[in-house]
């Protein structure tokens, strides 16, 4: 059964599988499957009808991005997604830093709804499509 749209908080941060990736492996498949993901509460994929590693899409009032769907293994934190740092991340937080120079990573308010049959874009077609 789907909810169709989930209200929750957005935290980002790194990851150890991310962290190790991302040094000069950008361009491969294994960075994209450590990264193009959000940890979500088992029991908020249920709301949503979204099974491990369906895609959703996570929309905040930066943008949007198509990511895999992963049950959290640090559950319960209902209504708490989780992306790890990277250019999928980068597509649903903001670049105002409210004078502190570093942007907002944590408690990013955000939507998640299933995304059936939408594609994860890999890492160079988000960064080029950041350049248009």
């Amino acid at each position: 059964m789907s909810l169709g749209t989930l209200n929750v908080i957005l935290i980002t941060g790194r990851t150890i599988s991310q962290g190790i990736t991302r040094e000069g492996k950008k361009k491969l498949r294994e960075y994209m499957e450590s990264a193009a993901i959000s940890e979500m509460d088992p029991e908020d994929l249920a709301k949503l009808g979204v099974k491990d590693g369906d895609t959703i899409r996570v929309k905040t009032s930066h943008g949007s991005v198509v990511v895999r769907a992963k049950a959290s293994t640090q559950a319960p934190h209902p209504g708490i997604i989780f992306i790890p740092l990277g250019p999928w991340a980068n597509e649903v937080i903001g670049s105002d830093s409210d004078s502190v120079g570093m942007p907002t990573f944590k408690s990013i308010f955000a939507e998640v709804e299933a995304a059936p049959g939408e594609q994860v874009l890999n890492a160079l077609d988000i960064i080029k499509r950041r350049k248009m």
